[in-house]
């Protein structure tokens, strides 16, 4: 690699659903190529157990799609600053942390970087949500130290942290041309995040702009936790959720509807003693027609590919008054339809949270809601229907 005078550092939006990378000089700066042409990939890992390697991104996600043997992983970030991210899972005949295959995650988008710029890069700059883990202060800074450590233990030397909203404000700023004040609502796949920030084109030229931070706060809430709540709500019923089995009439455990319902819990319900379980459920089950589809799901591990289309089912549905998921792949001529107005009103306290997160960050900045210029939402999430409903309604 070259090493002419000009020094790079990187930007890394690692993201609960998509990342990205910056490069950036003091000439100017770009998103990095990462996968293939594109500069956005999603955070997605496949280890085929056949090859013995891992597969990032859309190839993760096409290796997991067409049936080949492995394991997919994807929303890693969720699990950041929690316990289970320094415990070994197996990963075919082997076991790894968390952090180790976060690690290679990472790993990957230097490397991508890096090919890009022509040279090493020991510089790096990474996004955070404002509260990886809610109302926990030490595991928020856990959360914050094993990012950290798993940028150092691939190569960054020099390592700075900015907060996502904090981050869209400055990219609004460019665009400005009068002194705002700026709402910045940031809902991404794991989190959601309020900043209100002073913009304006006399202040972009300042380096410290710690004073221009009126407030920020954030919340565990993200797009996964609306995949969920369609999923249990509208999609798992026909799974056998909420079904009886036995002599005593009891209700089928949650827990694996739950599980299979959470990006980051799906290879939970592939365990051995799940399979065994739910087997001997489906004997007393009161709608062994449901169990079957439920085991059809596990035992083809097929449990993201059908999380993956409720995600889609839950996109269009912004559009949408309903959406229907074409399920052939687990029960011949198997459909099922979804609901705009069901899954509004399963989200209502999720929508809530946001709403009174945000009220609290403007009483934080002092600020009455008719003081706030400009609300600038980011975050593949903020394009959710509801979510823009209830900013609108907020701010006029």
């Amino acid at each position: 690699m070259q090493s002419d005078v000009e020094n790079y550092c990187c930007g890394i939006d690692f993201g609960t659903s998509n990342s990205t990378v910056c490069l950036a000089t003091e000439r100017a700066h770009f998103l990095a190529a990462v996968e293939n042409s594109d500069d956005t990939i999603p955070s997605a890992m496949f280890f085929n157990f056949a090859t013995g390697h891992p597969a990032f991104g859309r190839e993760a996600i096409r290796d997991y799609m067409a049936g080949e043997s492995g394991r997919f992983m994807r929303a890693l970030k969720s699990v950041i600053g929690r316990p289970i991210f320094h415990e070994k899972t197996k990963i075919g005949k082997r076991y790894a942390t968390l952090a180790d295959i976060l690690g290679l995650f990472l790993q990957h988008l230097k490397r991508k970087a890096e090919a890009e710029a022509d040279r090493d890069l020991d510089s790096v700059v990474l996004g955070r949500p404002v509260q990886f883990i809610e109302n926990a202060p030490e595991a928020d800074r856990q959360a914050q130290s094993d990012l950290e450590q798993a940028a150092r233990k691939i190569g960054f030397k020099n390592i700075e942290f900015q907060f996502e909203p904090i981050a869209a404000a400055l990219e609004y700023e460019t665009s400005t041309t009068g002194e705002q004040v700026v709402l910045i609502v940031d809902i991404g796949g794991g989190t959601s995040d309020f900043s209100i920030v002073r913009v304006s084109p006399e202040r972009i030229r300042q380096a410290d702009r710690a004073a221009d931070i009126l407030a920020n706060r954030g919340i565990r809430v993200g797009g996964t936790d609306f995949d969920r709540q369609l999923s249990t709500g509208q999609v798992m019923p026909h799974f056998g959720r909420g079904s009886l089995y036995g002599s005593k009439k009891l209700e089928m455990p949650k827990a694996i509807y739950w599980d299979l319902s959470t990006w980051s819990n799906i290879n939970a319900v592939y365990e051995h003693k799940v399979l065994t379980m739910l087997r001997a459920l489906r004997k007393e089950a009161q709608s062994p027609a449901l169990l079957d589809r439920l085991l059809s799901v596990i035992e083809s591990r097929s449990g993201h590919r059908l999380i993956s289309d409720i995600e889609r089912a839950k996109i269009a549905l912004s559009s949408e008054t309903a959406a229907r998921l074409d399920l052939g792949y687990v029960e011949s001529g198997f459909a099922v339809s979804v609901g705009r107005d069901a899954f509004v009103a399963s989200i209502a306290e999720l929508l809530t949270r946001i709403e009174t997160c945000i009220g609290a960050t403007v009483a934080d900045a002092g600020l009455s809601p008719d003081k706030i210029n400009t609300v600038f939402l980011t975050g593949g999430s903020s394009m959710a229907l509801p979510v823009q409903a209830l900013v609108r309604a907020m701010f006029a």
